[in-house]
């Protein structure tokens, strides 16, 4: 079992990135699936949710709003985070993981799979 995220880098201030989370041994539609991040210093935060297609609903706390978007797709067993107009307080450690919302929170859910992290750094 096993999750694997990628796509992180360095942008600069107003640009674009696109993480991607792929599950391997097993279906990531069982779940929800998230997004996490961690910024040096600081406690690892819950950004967005994807439940599963059975719902299909979206999650965003309100720091990312209307500048990322989660998307999943079944066939290949993946989620994505695009991230638009980057801010350089965006630049942390993002993880996927297991996820379901929790009043106002994205937290972490069971069975508590985690994929490592991506750095991304946005900077001029």
């Amino acid at each position: 079992v096993q999750l694997q995220a990628s796509g992180g880098g360095l942008v600069q201030p107003g640009g674009s990135l696109r993480l991607s989370c792929v599950a391997s041994g097993f279906n990531l539609d069982v779940y929800g699936i998230g997004w996490f991040r961690q910024a040096p210093g600081k406690e690892r935060e819950g950004i967005a949710c994807i439940s599963t297609s059975t719902d299909g609903s979206t999650y965003y706390v309100d720091s990312v709003k209307g500048r990322f978007t989660i998307s999943k797709d079944n066939s290949k067993n993946a989620v994505y985070l695009q991230m638009n107009s980057l801010k350089p307080q965006d630049t942390a450690v993002y993880y996927c993981a297991t996820c379901v919302r929790l009043d106002n929170l994205v937290v972490p859910a069971p069975p508590g799979y985690w994929g490592q992290g991506t750095q991304v750094t946005v900077s001029s």
